[in-house]
């Protein structure tokens, strides 16, 4: 029987259960789950090792990688500069990074690029997937490639390239990594425990993975798929585990807790407040969430309907039944929720990798119990 640690009001004692369930139906190592509502904790649960030999606890100083989760991050970092009326999601990527104009780009937007619109999926020609390792080795080639569908037509999950898109309209904008960024006005400010490239120091820290025995259902594959996942090159290789994770690269290579995570998109749901100040207008937030696309993704192997940036529920709900909720999952089953109707933040992280490209039946059951009780 697993200890479970943590604290929920009485009314969610149900998803105690629900969490402990997980546990005892071997579908968990260890795991964290935090329900956030106008900024006080509602639920944080935490249980299970960070290790598979099972010698350290999963405890609240335990970072998780959260893969595709960090994307919601970098999404908010983006608004954060429209906001501050440097950036204007309709203006064309080019005209922030001209190089990025070659091939048939010139007219791809801010938002279509964000919302996985641009047709850079991945990479179909062969390359070193060390180069992944190399920010502007990779910024070059997706500045020179032609798009693999007509930008804006259709969205195609693009699960890292997008990250060095919207990294570097970031940096050309900003002048600072989205790690920095994230760390210097967001991260230190407010206390959050959440990291886009992770310093050595903090290494310690980090849950050791336990991963999934198959691969994820893609569906019918097709060349943006294969380009985007199934190539020997679709993601980086060939250098030790610590330099991948010290790397600030915003689609892919976050580290966080579930209480950072929740009170993060606590305060995206709660009209940008966090601890006493705002990290983005009310205006904003609905213009981040805003549908920029909808309809069967060509990546992934659903219907999907994509802010900018953040992925929305009322498609095909993976988190729960709020139709209005955004946020983002991660590969293994990461997530992080906003539901703005009930000003609540929900995010569940955990070592033990699931293959559900997205809706992992395991946070699904926390926050389907979550919004039972509310």
């Amino acid at each position: 029987m697993v200890e479970i640690h943590g604290s929920a009001q009485a009314r969610f004692a149900t998803v105690k259960d629900v969490f402990a369930a997980n546990f005892e139906a071997d579908e968990e190592l260890g795991a964290r789950f935090t329900v956030v509502q106008g900024g006080e904790v509602l639920v944080d649960l935490w249980a299970g090792h960070a290790d598979r030999k099972r010698t350290h606890a999963f405890d609240t100083r335990t970072l998780a990688p959260i893969f595709s989760t960090t994307k919601a991050m970098a999404a908010l970092l983006i608004a954060r500069l429209v906001d501050q009326g440097k950036l204007d999601y309709r203006q064309t990527v080019a005209s922030v990074w001209p190089e990025f104009g070659q091939a048939g780009k010139d007219a791809i937007t801010v938002e279509q690029a964000i919302s996985h619109q641009a047709g850079l999926s991945g990479f179909p020609e062969e390359m070193d997937p060390v180069t992944w390792f190399d920010w502007d080795a990779i910024c070059a080639k997706l500045a020179a490639m032609a798009p693999m569908w007509p930008p804006g037509t259709a969205s195609g999950y693009h699960p890292i390239t997008v990250g060095y898109i919207v990294g570097e309209i970031f940096r050309r904008v900003d002048g600072r990594t989205m790690g920095q960024a994230f760390r210097d006005d967001i991260a230190g400010p407010f206390g959050l425990d959440l990291w886009m490239g992770l310093p050595e120091s903090e290494f310690g820290r980090v849950a050791e993975l336990q991963r999934p025995n198959g691969l994820p259902d893609f569906g019918e594959v097709n060349e943006p798929t294969r380009a985007a996942f199934l190539v020997p090159w679709s993601a980086a290789a060939g250098r030790p585990q610590a330099e991948w994770r010290a790397l600030p690269i915003p689609s892919t290579n976050g580290h966080a807790t579930a209480e950072g995570l929740a009170r993060l998109m606590g305060a995206l749901a709660d009209d940008g407040w966090l601890e006493g100040g705002q990290i983005l207008s009310p205006a904003l937030i609905a213009e981040a969430a805003r549908e920029r696309i909808r309809g069967q993704d060509l990546v992934l192997p659903f219907v999907m309907s994509w802010g900018a940036g953040f992925m929305r529920n009322e498609t095909e709900h993976p988190w729960g039944p709020a139709d209005q909720s955004f946020g983002h999952s991660g590969w293994g089953g990461s997530c992080a929720v906003a539901d703005p109707e009930r000003r609540l933040g929900l995010a569940y992280v955990m070592n033990k990798q699931g293959t559900a490209l997205m809706g992992d039946p395991r946070p699904k059951r926390l926050i389907e119990a979550a919004y039972a009780a509310l």
